[in-house]
């Protein structure tokens, strides 16, 4: 069957794209609706936008419905940083048809190669903060706000394609009642008085400019050697502190501090709050906004969403640390379990979680990747 693919062109077409996968998926029970708001900001004022380009397209069919979207998009500061000629796409849904997905994946490679490219990858954002990772395993498993979903026809079309597999994310399931591994206690017991390091109170950090700015300086400086990463600007410091540092909570996030006062080591986490979001249905009004104030509140699960650490502490175990610090303040809290964030399958500090015996494979994600001229 043919389909129309065109650029979107105006604020009708702009509503159909941003909303189009809620349709797609109104009855998977696993799907987490992202928030209409958020998807307009993102769409038309995410800070990245200041340097990426970026084009988005919708297919339509004969009778003049949308069946499938595609943002194809440019960062120039990855490819400078890595070297190559690379596009990326994102925001890539589609009903179960392989057409679809082609043609749409044919128009945004048309422009690429008029930009001058000659690789396309994704599903990838504007850059790693964004989401990313197309579902390969786990689709029975509802994934965190801030992550992709997809059905099991996707990677399977994108493999007849001719798209190939560039890196994988894994997620874990960890049980949140089980006793924490003897050998992670002492690990973190030894590592806190070899080395003088202390955790700080996050009430405390919220207030300290410096500290602010130390983390968002060590975040920059520890994802530098994950696959894809690319430095956060100013502009997008700002707006990730904006929407982490005033949400942290003291019995959810732990940072360590060094002999000089600087952060050493971070762990991150915040209520898997994705049943919220899926009642609250894309929209925050008129009562989306308190399906999630109360998923905020009252919770028994955890979205374990970043981890890091400064460089000069690689290699010497200080996750250790945070995890035993949030594992404790877990069981007290009667958490049932937590979910990791995607991790890089060969990232050595995904190994902690083999601490863990009551651990399952959550979801696997993937990145896809060919030549396009």
């Amino acid at each position: 069957m043919a389909y129309l693919v065109k650029e979107v062109a105006n604020d009708k077409e702009f509503k159909k794209f941003y909303q189009f996968q809620n349709e797609l998926y109104k009855d998977c029970e696993v799907y987490v609706p992202s928030l209409d708001s958020d998807q307009k900001k993102t769409l038309k004022q995410a800070p990245p936008l200041e340097y990426c380009k970026q084009k988005l397209f919708l297919a339509w069919d004969e009778k003049g419905e949308v069946v499938g979207r595609i943002n194809a998009i440019i960062n120039p500061r990855y490819n400078e940083l890595y070297g190559t000629k690379r596009m990326r796409f994102g925001w890539f849904d589609f009903k179960e048809d392989i057409e679809i997905a082609r043609q749409l994946l044919d128009a945004a490679i048309a422009w690429g190669i008029s930009e001058g490219m000659d690789e396309i990858h994704g599903p990838l954002g504007y850059n790693t903060m964004y989401k990313q990772g197309m579902v390969v395993e786990g689709f029975d498993s509802m994934p965190p706000v801030n992550c992709l979903y997809n059905y099991p026809y996707y990677p399977k079309f994108m493999e007849e394609l001719g798209y190939t597999k560039e890196c994988d994310w894994i997620q874990y399931k960890l049980g949140g009642t089980q006793a924490l591994p003897e050998k992670l206690e002492r690990i973190s017991n030894m590592l806190m008085q070899r080395y003088n390091l202390r955790i700080v109170d996050v009430e405390k950090l919220k207030k300290d400019s410096n500290l602010i700015a130390d983390f968002f300086y060590n975040f920059n400086r520890s994802f530098m050697t994950v696959h894809n990463f690319v430095p956060l600007t100013d502009a997008e410091i700002k707006e990730e502190g904006r929407q982490y540092i005033g949400q942290m909570k003291s019995d959810l996030t732990c940072f360590v501090l060094d002999e000089e006062d600087k952060i050493a080591t971070f762990g991150i986490t915040t209520p898997f709050i994705s049943k919220a979001f899926k009642k609250a249905n894309g929209k925050l009004f008129p009562f989306g906004w308190w399906h999630i104030l109360r998923g905020m509140k009252n919770y028994e699960a955890l979205d374990l969403m970043m981890v890091g650490s400064d460089p000069k502490w690689a290699g010497k175990g200080l996750s250790a640390i945070f995890y035993t610090h949030l594992t404790h303040n877990f069981q007290n809290m009667g958490i049932k379990y937590a979910i990791t964030n995607p991790q890089i399958e060969d990232n050595p500090a995904i190994k902690v979680w083999e601490s863990f015996p009551d651990r399952e494979l959550y979801i696997r994600r993937r990145c896809y990747i060919k030549k396009i001229r």
